[in-house]
Order: structure tokens, then sequence, then C-alpha cells
């Protein structure tokens, strides 16, 4: 199993961040095809310090194939061109593998 990563920083005006992100983009995400579970998590804190992040969304998917026809596709390609225009200068994309523990 594969993750697609996207890490938000804070954003400068939360209230509508959150209207947009909660409104308009989570329901483009969950349209995406071969989407297993969505995982949205608030950051409230950091150990040492103020947090630098705000939002942490975790997005999983069978295999990277799977995750590479996700973004490719109608559904992907909506919800991508979305987070440029709302969160592209707030937000980092990353891939990672889902490891198990045994």
């Amino acid at each position: 199993m594969v993750k697609l990563i996207a890490l938000y920083k804070k954003p400068s005006d939360i209230e509508a961040f959150d209207d947009h992100y909660n409104n308009k983009h989570t329901p483009l995400i969950k349209k995406m095809p071969g989407l297993r579970k969505l995982e949205v998590s608030k950051i409230t804190g950091a150990i040492g310090g103020e947090a630098r992040f705000y939002i942490l969304a975790e997005m999983y998917f069978e295999s990277e194939d799977a995750l590479n026809a996700a973004m490719a596709s109608p559904e992907g390609k909506a919800a991508g061109k979305d987070l440029m225009d709302f969160a592209g200068g707030l937000v980092q994309m990353m891939i990672a593998e889902v490891m198990e523990n045994g």
C-alpha cells in the first residue's frame, strides 16, 4: 500500500482555507478512483515550539500504479488543479510506502 501525503503550512486566512478545503477540495479528493482511505489531521502543536504546519492529509492507495492512475484521471487532475489554485504555495506533496510492523 502507498499513500500520497499533503503537508500544509499554516495559511494566513485559516477560516477561508478551512472553508475551501472542507467544502470544495475534500469532495474532489474523495472522487479520485482507487482511493482506499483519506485521513486528515489538524496539527495542534509541536514539541519545542510552535508548529509550522496546519494540516496533514494522507490518501491511501493499493499500489503506486493505482496512485498514478488516480492522479492521471479527470478526478485527480481536477483535485490537483484546485490544490494549486488555493494552496499551491502552502503544500508539500510526498509519496510513501506503508510499512507493516509485525
